[in-house]
């Protein structure tokens, strides 16, 4: 991605999940995920969001096909729904711990995909259905693996 801000037509992707349980919800991301608290707001009636910062942001668009795939290489049977939220992370073991300690649900353990990332699956507060991920190779180790490109030149990768 280029530094040159001016260009870029989207600032900022921002995910807004409604969660019944709020607090659980704050403890689970911003403490036990660890991600930082970037601003915070309530309104009349005890509304309240707070924005937390997942560092940089990217959506992955993926056909049905792909879906089932990886659903199948990283948990062995489809269980994702038409929206996942994927945090890559330094260490995909300890995260997954903390995580389930907080209180996720391990769907499926860390686990090596053909991509070469460690990928773990979790039911997360709010109702989401969460990746934690670690990449295992760096990016350019990884345009070398078969299937790994983009749209405009050879296969994607996910």
């Amino acid at each position: 991605m280029s530094d040159d801000r001016e260009s870029v037509p989207v600032r900022q992707l921002r995910l807004v999940v409604e969660a019944e349980d709020y607090e659980a919800a704050l403890a689970f991301y911003r403490d036990a995920l660890g991600l930082p608290e970037q601003a915070a707001f309530s309104n009349e009636g005890d509304a309240r969001v707070v924005i937390l910062d997942v560092g940089r942001a990217t959506l992955e668009i993926a056909n049905p096909a792909h879906k089932r795939y990886i659903d199948e290489v990283e948990v062995g049977r489809q269980v994702a729904p038409k929206i996942r939220v994927a945090f890559e992370v330094d260490d995909a073991q300890s995260t997954t711990g903390r995580l389930v300690a907080a209180g996720a649900e391990q769907v499926a353990p860390p686990t090596l995909t053909p991509w070469q990332s460690l990928n773990a699956r979790l039911d997360a507060p709010a109702g989401l259905h969460i990746t934690v991920f670690q990449e295992t190779l760096t990016e350019d180790e990884r345009r070398s693996l078969n299937g790994f490109g983009t749209e405009t030149g050879s296969s994607a990768e996910s």
